[in-house]
């Protein structure tokens, strides 16, 4: 299983790694969604999930989420959303985008965990 992760801060990438890891997942990185794509381009068909930063430089998760799920090769991957996003209509913008999921940071460790595996379906 491969995680694709999306978030312009090293700090939260590698908390999302490291929580990958503990439910047996592999994660692949990226700085900002332009390079996402590029990664999906490359790997799409291993990608599992994706967890998705809003506030990034160049392309918005929200914008990101938009692209991924019009493009019938990814658009059945989930997307669950790891920002500090919290206003109820950018969740809801998200959730009308596809998202399958949103986390609001700061979060404990478990609750992202708990939430990777809801969106893929392994969890309650």
């Amino acid at each position: 299983m491969k995680i694709l992760s999306v978030d312009d801060s090293m700090v939260m990438l590698r908390i999302i790694s490291d929580a990958a890891a503990v439910i047996g997942a592999d994660t692949v990185t990226a700085r900002n969604g332009t390079l996402a794509l590029k990664v999906l381009e490359e790997q799409g068909s291993e990608i599992s999930m994706i967890l998705l930063d809003w506030n990034m430089p160049g392309m918005t998760g929200l914008e990101f989420l938009q692209k991924v799920k019009s493009d019938p090769r990814w658009k059945d991957i989930p997307v669950m959303m790891v920002t500090s996003e919290g206003n109820p209509d950018n969740v809801k913008k998200a959730l009308i985008a596809g998202a399958t999921n949103y986390l609001v940071k700061p979060f404990a460790q478990e609750d992202l965990e708990s939430k990777i595996m809801q969106c893929l379906g392994q969890g309650f």
